[in-house]
């Protein structure tokens, strides 16, 4: 008698996994990340650019390593960003006038009518991500991201303490 071919659906295959919130969120990160550097991509920006100038725009002044500090991107990456939204004209480097080492980042009135723009493309298309969310979930979801993003470094630190104490995690 031949045994039945297993069921390799997608739903089948990874429903282990999916009961996993590190997983989901890797998933969930595949499917809307490409998509979001395509709507921005007429714009000229990417997901990085585009939350560099955001934040330049939302909070002017602010330094370039608080920026990178607020975005957690290595500040090498960083300096190659500003770069390149300074090129573009939408934002402008001065020297902090309590640390010359320091740059403070400010838009331009050019960058700050592209942030608008991009961002109402932005917007739109969350909004289309969410469709089947109400408000309430949508600041579920949100607050819920937030929460394991703040655990993360915590989580790892005690995965670290335990591998070194030889304790073995299910």
């Amino acid at each position: 008698m031949r045994q039945a071919a297993p069921d390799t659906s997608p739903a089948m295959c990874d429903s282990e996994l999916r009961r996993l919130v590190g997983y989901n969120i890797q998933r969930a990160h595949s499917a809307v990340m490409g998509a979001v550097n395509r709507v921005l991509t007429p714009f000229g920006l990417r997901r990085a650019s585009y939350s560099v100038l955001s934040v330049v725009v939302e909070t002017p002044g602010l330094r370039q390593a608080d920026v990178a500090d607020v975005l957690a991107i290595e500040r090498p990456n960083l300096v190659q960003i500003v770069d390149a939204l300074e090129r573009a004209g939408w934002i402008t480097r001065r020297r902090a006038e309590d640390d010359g080492r320091a740059y403070e980042l400010h838009p331009t009135l050019a960058g700050r009518a592209h942030y608008t723009e991009a961002r109402g493309a932005l917007v739109a298309f969350d909004g289309k991500l969410t469709a089947g969310l109400d408000e309430p979930a949508v600041w579920a979801l949100i607050d819920g991201l937030n929460a394991v993003e703040a655990a993360g470094p915590e989580a790892e630190a005690e995965d670290k303490e335990e591998a070194r104490r030889g304790v073995q995690t299910p």
